[in-house]
């Protein structure tokens, strides 16, 4: 017994990281295998899977659409001590490059990238290190080691939103007048070809939300804050309402799990246009924030329970 409880306090001190995922445990990744013989064996023993990387951070929202799913867009970095140079956050960079100084010298670092590690966070903030003394034309491929442990919460204000801009397409990676050549040339085209229509839901006391147009049908996408279990809890109490939708031609068409939050996804008319779904959102918004006020103090009902269910057999997970 001393010797199993010795092993359960190992590696809970002080510098212990919230979300960080212990090599016997089943993989984040969903392969059913643990951690330790799946992508545990890539990153080497004594790194591991933060599977809430942005946690503490109010943009943590936004941070997962800018990783996951939004294509185009840009937003500058609140930065804790912000220097002589800026630095804006992107989601791509022409060759998937985690950051880069254009020849104007604007700094960006790129969310969505090869990491090199469990810790998204721990890149980011290696990334943008490099990127405030970093020389125009500068290219960083993947982040680089900083050489000291620095996170995405170390040099971000933790309460500051981001201004994020949604472009139609990725013209701003090329300052001014410039002509792309090279690699970055078709790397712009093919990105140009792929990228699918999207905006950002703007309403009042709506953030992370966001329309896509995915040819065949559009989606609201929205990464909602709360713990899954609450929230799973008060979109049931709405499904057995049948309030869950965002109005007529819609539907609830389930959710994914991104880096610790969810992300519940909507079915919609393509025929209306992006902004017509503010108002929906919104009002969808203030029905599931009633619903959270009764979690704790109202148990579900059996219709709810078997809604809750039905929910979780939606979801889906994303690393």
């Amino acid at each position: 017994m001393a010797k199993r409880a010795a092993a359960k306090r190992k590696g809970r001190g002080s510098d212990a990281v919230e979300g960080a995922v212990n090599a016997r445990q089943p993989c984040p990744c969903g392969s059913g295998k643990r951690y330790k013989s799946c992508h545990g064996s890539s990153y080497g023993p004594a790194d591991v899977i933060i599977t809430r990387p942005f946690d503490g951070l109010a943009a943590e929202g936004e941070l997962i659409a800018l990783r996951e799913f939004v294509p185009s867009a840009t937003a500058p970095l609140p930065l804790k001590e912000q220097g002589e140079r800026a630095v804006t956050l992107a989601t791509v960079l022409p060759m998937a490059a985690a950051a880069l100084v254009r020849s104007d010298g604007e700094a960006f670092v790129g969310m969505q990238v090869q990491t090199r590690s469990g810790d998204i966070s721990s890149d980011l903030g290696r990334s943008i290190r490099w990127a405030l003394t970093a020389k125009p034309g500068d290219v960083l491929t993947v982040a680089a080691d900083a050489g000291e442990a620095v996170r995405l919460q170390d040099v971000l204000a933790a309460d500051a939103q981001l201004d994020v801009t949604v472009h139609g397409d990725f013209s701003w990676w090329i300052p001014g007048d410039d002509e792309p050549t090279g690699e970055v040339a078709m790397s712009l085209q093919r990105a140009n070809e792929a990228i699918m229509p999207t905006e950002r839901v703007t309403a009042d006391g709506v953030t992370a939300a966001y329309w896509v147009d995915a040819g065949d049908k559009a989606h609201i996408r929205w990464v909602r804050p709360e713990p899954e279990e609450k929230l799973l809890a008060a979109m049931a109490r709405l499904s057995a309402r049948g309030e869950l939708d965002l109005g007529e031609n819609t539907r609830y068409a389930g959710c994914f799990r991104a880096h610790g939050l969810l992300v519940p996804v909507w079915d919609l008319d393509r025929e209306m246009h992006a902004k017509e779904w503010a108002q929906p959102v919104l009002d969808l918004g203030k029905r599931l924030d009633a619903a959270l006020s009764t979690v704790d103090s109202e148990p579900l009902t059996e219709a709810e329970r078997r809604s809750r269910d039905g929910l979780r057999g939606r979801q889906v997970t994303l690393r």
